[in-house]
């Protein structure tokens, strides 16, 4: 079946390079260490003598972000790691991040074979670690050829994909062998990945449940002081905060309509974008225009006054501006989207949470802080300005939301050691 993966895959590749392409144009950033795409990583990765090799790939600057207790981790383990990210945003945070915690740090090889094959020859690891939704079929294969054991981290399936490979494995179970079969160790983040890995005919021999890393990540709370700086430096007064956590196109308009409703209702209230792609910037200052609000774009430099919307267009800053958020609502989750964005910075912050109802890809995780209290759930666009409007006129139900999602938090922790502990296993 590798062979046949292997003979459409350029195919496949060229059908999809228009649209790959536009996007790279799009996100910018690409230019640098294009050649690590064909494999043509460095001859000369300067691997320590006498210690283990880790190559990890993360996708973007989700997974970047996540894995810093698992670089700071393996660095104390005297185990040396190439980091590769598919991603230019997430290129540049893990070299802004990580320099001093890897060998090295690239992009991930397109999954061809004289690429993923030329990629392996260079960097050359004992053992391959692989995030999230990342199981691709060649890079398992070299793997295997060369006796590598390859572990999937915070692995999961989206409801989409799950029922995609369930159709695939009635009519051609062989092709779930590319997928999955190569891996050596696969550890889901919630019962329901683990529950559909195995009726997907994953063994459960090659199952451990170790939760989501991303709950463990340590987030540096700031200052009092540094937090008034910075809302200054954004755009904002001392009004409520409407955050938009990872907007996805058509919600900044729908956050715009739901900020005027609650000013309409006698609410001080101002609002701060984070889109999930910064290179949309062109795309939502086209929205604001016709707004009549006015605004403010991050990259453009320091606000020099209070403005109604503040757009932050840039990289790795969410955490750390979900600070200045009385309310979060996170993105991707109004049609036509569906999948959603991660909940889970702003509940570590105790950040008063709203989401859409297309959650797909954090299902678990939003159905466990609904029960707890600590998330409100809306069902179409047109509840966001009344939900936003009850919450800023409460402060009892904003307080009862922020101490549930920390308690939530705090007690799903130990994802990240349960994790180290398998990694440790196979380099052992």
């Amino acid at each position: 079946m590798i062979w046949l993966y292997r003979l459409l895959y350029p195919l496949g590749f060229i059908l999809l390079l228009p649209s790959y392409l536009l996007r790279m144009r799009r996100r910018g950033g690409y230019g640098h260490h294009f050649s690590h795409r064909f494999g043509l990583h460095s001859r000369f990765i300067t691997w320590p003598e006498n210690q283990k090799k880790v190559w990890l790939q993360a996708v973007s600057v989700g997974e970047v972000l996540a894995i810093a207790p698992i670089l700071e981790a393996l660095k104390k383990d005297k185990v040396s790691v190439y980091l590769t990210t598919t991603t230019s945003t997430g290129f540049k945070l893990a070299h802004e991040k990580y320099r001093s915690l890897t060998v090295g740090i690239g992009y991930f090889p397109i999954d061809f074979i004289v690429c993923s094959a030329l990629a392996w020859r260079r960097i050359n690891p004992d053992l391959a670690i692989l995030t999230e939704g990342e199981r691709w079929p060649e890079h398992m294969a070299q793997a295997k050829k060369r006796h590598v054991p390859v572990i999937n981290i915070n692995a999961r399936l989206s409801d989409k994909s799950f029922t995609r490979l369930r159709t695939i494995k009635r009519i051609a179970p062989a092709i779930l062998n590319l997928l999955f079969s190569d891996l050596t160790w696969i550890l889901p983040v919630s019962k329901r990945d683990l529950e559909h890995f195995r009726e997907l005919g994953v063994e459960t021999k090659r199952l451990r449940l170790t939760g989501n890393i991303k709950l463990d990540v340590v987030i540096v709370r700031e200052g009092l002081e540094a937090l008034q700086q910075l809302r200054c430096d954004v755009g904002l007064n001392t009004n409520f905060v409407l955050l938009g956590s990872s907007t996805w196109p058509g919600e900044e308009l729908i956050l715009i309509e739901a900020l005027k409703a609650t000013r309409l209702a006698g609410i001080a209230c101002s609002l701060l974008i984070v889109p999930r792609h910064a290179e949309r910037r062109d795309e939502i200052k086209k929205v604001l225009k016709q707004s009549t609000l006015s605004y403010h774009f991050r990259s453009e430099g320091l606000a020099t006054a209070a403005v109604d919307v503040a757009v932050a267009d840039t990289t790795g800053e969410l955490r750390r501006l979900t600070q200045l958020a009385d309310i979060a609502f996170v993105g991707k989750s109004l049609h036509p989207h569906t999948e959603g964005q991660t909940p889970v910075e702003a509940a570590a912050l105790g950040i008063p949470i709203i989401v859409g109802p297309g959650m797909a890809n954090f299902k678990a995780i939003v159905n466990e802080l609904k029960a707890e209290n600590g998330l409100v759930q809306i069902a179409s666009a047109a509840e966001l300005s009344h939900v936003i409007e009850d919450l800023l006129a409460n402060q009892t139900k904003r307080l009862a939301l922020s101490q549930a999602s920390q308690k939530w938090h705090s007690q799903n922790g130990g994802a990240v050691e349960r994790t180290l502990e398998v990694i440790r296993s196979q380099l052992n």
